[in-house]
């Protein structure tokens, strides 16, 4: 109540005269932005010590005046060589020419793990809290091991065909090549006018059992046409950055009693995607 008497009418402190921030300068902000530039990785106490200032003030030199961030790498597959890099332009230059023609007729698909029990992405935990709210709390689940595997296959008008594999059943090229038997049929009667004059083109990525001697054969015998596919780019196949994310984060956190029941909320999964949901897809696909 003092300060009210003396005659303030704010309730806001006034600016106090403390000791300047000598350490902030040009000449260090140079040396630390040298420093970061040959070592990305050094942690702020190194720097510290080779400038030979305090550690909160490089890290508010690194933030506020060389506005950076200190962010985790990027996990890839796979370090690609700069032939396979050529690789992936050239094949996509030449999908980028038919697309068009291409987009409306391809059929594209993979095989993927289903769990009984497949626990939440961190992202699916969010939820809003106030500063004063302790932070939720997630216990660690690991995926079961009853499993099954999907085999689909997708246009841009929706599921074409799908599959289960057997229990116990690896897919091989033998088994694969039943499982396009049955996919070319599944096309004959649910994409006719595709089928009757061979225009439709399969998609699929470069595992042994898709690219197997016998495989093209079979392929060539049909006159399927293949697109092709570069490797490690999970980026260009549909399945990959389209249908399998949505179904298992429908799937994810419920746990399902058996094989069966797996298998039946898998296809629920399957057949709720909406038409123009693929639409979109198969747009991405070109934009990626």
């Amino acid at each position: 109540m003092k300060c009210f008497s003396e005659g303030r009418e704010s309730v806001t402190d006034k600016e106090r005269s403390g000791r300047p921030e000598t350490s902030r300068t040009e000449e260090n902000i140079a040396k630390i932005r040298q420093i970061v530039r040959e070592n990305h990785r050094l942690i702020d106490r190194s720097v510290a010590e080779q400038v030979n200032i305090n550690k909160e003030t490089v890290r508010k030199i690194l933030t506020e005046d060389l506005d950076m961030r200190n962010v985790c790498a990027n996990m890839v597959p796979k370090e690609l060589t700069e032939d396979q890099k050529q690789r992936i332009v050239t094949i996509c230059q030449a999908l980028l020419e038919r697309q068009d023609e291409m987009l409306g007729h391809v059929t594209t698909g993979d095989e993927t793990w289903v769990y009984q029990y497949d626990p939440e992405m961190k992202q699916q935990s969010a939820q809003w809290k106030t500063a004063n709210s302790p932070r939720p709390k997630i216990f660690c689940w690991s995926k079961l091991r009853v499993k099954t595997m999907l085999l689909t296959f997708f246009d841009i008008r929706g599921i074409v065909h799908y599959e289960f594999v057997p229990t116990g059943q690896t897919v091989n090229q033998v088994y694969y090549l039943e499982v396009l038997e049955r996919l070319c049929e599944t096309v004959r009667w649910t994409r006719p006018e595709l089928f009757a004059n061979n225009s439709w083109t399969l998609h699929h990525d470069n595992a042994p059992a898709h690219t197997a001697l016998s495989m093209r054969e079979f392929l060539a015998t049909k006159q399927i046409t293949v697109l092709q596919h570069p490797a490690y780019s999970p980026d260009l196949a549909p399945i990959d950055f389209f249908l399998l994310p949505k179904i298992k984060k429908i799937l994810k956190r419920r746990h399902f009693d058996d094989i069966d029941d797996i298998r039946s909320n898998t296809t629920a999964a399957l057949m709720a995607i909406p038409q123009n949901q693929f639409q979109n897809c198969f747009e991405r696909w070109t934009r990626h």
